[in-house]
């Protein structure tokens, strides 16, 4: 997701289909100014720790450097707030007062001068979709406020598993168990969209981490999972689609039914956002699963979740309806001319002659987003199929501030789809964003501002719920 920018035109591009691609959130108006460097700028060795503006706030970036006893330089990049390994660094290069590096893995390169009155390296950031401004300072990140974050010792047994789901892929994460041998209910999280750790930690907050701790203080079994290509799990996340993440979470409810301290008549299924998307869809298949929760999850199809979601966030950051109505249109311009294209050349060559006014950058970045096979999957995916076939008891939740899966347009569609099942609870819930924050406004812009990780009424409301499915 991106901020509001200068130009309406940058901004429509970012926005046309991610929703948490690190390639997007990385948008600013501003360029950096290079202050000349002193004669000796320190070693570019050691910690240096800066900060990108993004719509969820700041996200933070830790690099560490350290130099081989050949003199060469290398090291690596830390996305701090996302929880994401480190990632390493080439080009690494420190000499008459500049300082740069390059990252592969994510497309991006630091390029920067030192500047004496900041006391760092003052530069740009240039990720596919832009340059942004960066200033590196000696150190580590400093920690954010997350109150609610649960700290050791715990009441209950942790343990470290891994699976097989796909072709290539195998999947780790932690299974919280209560006191005693069980069997015990059980609950499965699923992540949002985007490439997510077990704890789905995002600007410091670990959701996943507490609702595992909660729900396993009363006595129910819970699994997180490092997505695809994320922490210890393997696979390719960028050739996934929403489908491959519903095999993932078939075998994970596979791997759990091995087990002799699970119940394997009372797992269920807890998905936030996409993840909403995910549990209804594993639980159409298998009449088995006992309970499916949905957070924030959609209604509609993902191509009128983007179309909502960009709307609801470019009226909260200032603009017009009809500047809304201009973005869809570029959108839907952009969408259609590249659906059929084979190759991101291809996609590259149309959308540009489709929408000339948006700068190069913005047209590849457009490209290779509406040619990602998991664009191209939610875009057409409807969740209505798998809300109406579902049989078991489903809670589906949705903050009332809520500008990512808008609550107006799709708790509706939900409550209708669900209308043939005797045990289905959907609400609204008063000033909560899409995280499930007690929010000002709910703009994505106050997430790490917010020391509430989830509120604690909402936290309570779904634990209860759970606990009393659970034990049916």
């Amino acid at each position: 997701m991106t901020t509001m920018v200068r130009k309406l035109t940058v901004w429509i591009a970012a926005m046309t289909v991610a929703l948490l691609m690190m390639a997007v959130v990385l948008q600013s108006a501003a360029h950096a100014q290079v202050t000349p460097p002193p004669a000796q700028p320190p070693p570019a060795t050691g910690s240096w720790y800066g900060a990108l503006p993004i719509q969820a706030g700041l996200l933070r970036l830790q690099v560490e450097l350290s130099a081989g006893a050949d003199g060469v330089l290398a090291g690596a990049l830390a996305s701090v707030d996302q929880g994401a390994a480190a990632f390493p660094l080439v080009d690494v290069k420190a000499a008459d007062g500049g300082f740069g590096f390059a990252v592969p893995r994510i497309q991006g390169r630091f390029e920067g001068r030192w500047d004496t009155t900041a006391g760092g390296w003052r530069g740009t950031w240039t990720q596919p979709g832009g340059t942004f401004p960066i200033l590196l300072k000696p150190g580590h990140a400093p920690p954010r406020l997350r109150p609610q974050t649960p700290k050791p010792p715990f009441p209950y047994r942790s343990e470290e598993v891994a699976f097989d789901s796909a072709p290539g892929v195998r999947l780790a994460g932690t299974l919280t168990l209560p006191p005693g041998k069980g069997p015990f209910p059980a609950a499965v999280l699923i992540t949002g969209s985007g490439q997510q750790d077990r704890d789905e930690t995002i600007v410091g907050h670990k959701p996943f981490l507490l609702i595992a701790d909660t729900l396993t203080r009363r006595g129910i079994a819970v699994l997180r999972l490092d997505d695809r290509g994320a922490g210890g799990s393997t696979g390719d996340f960028a050739a996934s689609t929403t489908a491959d993440f519903a095999v993932d979470i078939t075998r994970a409810v596979a791997f759990l039914r091995t087990r002799p301290d699970i119940d394997p008549g009372k797992i269920g299924l807890i998905g936030h956002s996409e993840g909403g998307a995910i549990g209804p869809l594993v639980a159409a298949n298998d009449r088995k699963i006992a309970f499916v929760v949905m957070l924030a999850g959609p209604g509609v199809t993902g191509a009128e979740t983007i179309r909502s979601q960009r709307r609801a966030l470019m009226l909260s950051a200032g603009a017009s309806e009809a500047q809304a109505a201009d973005a869809e249109a570029v959108s839907v311009r952009i969408r259609a001319v590249a659906a059929d294209a084979k190759t991101v050349a291809e996609a590259i060559e149309r959308i540009h002659t489709a929408a000339p006014e948006l700068p190069m950058p913005q047209v590849r970045l457009a490209a290779a987003q509406t040619m990602s096979p998991w664009t191209r999957f939610f875009l057409a995916y409807d969740p209505q199929p798998a809300l109406q076939e579902m049989r078991c008891p489903v809670l589906a939740l949705n903050g009332s501030k809520d500008q990512q899966v808008v609550p107006s347009v799709n708790l509706p569609p939900i409550r209708a789809a669900l209308r043939s099942n005797a045990d289905a609870t959907v609400i609204e819930l008063p000033g909560l964003n899409h995280l499930f924050q007690d929010a000002p406004t709910g703009s994505p812009d106050e997430y790490a501002d917010i020391d509430e990780t989830l509120s604690p009424a909402m936290l309570t409301l779904m634990a209860d719920w759970v606990v009393k499915h659970a034990e049916r």
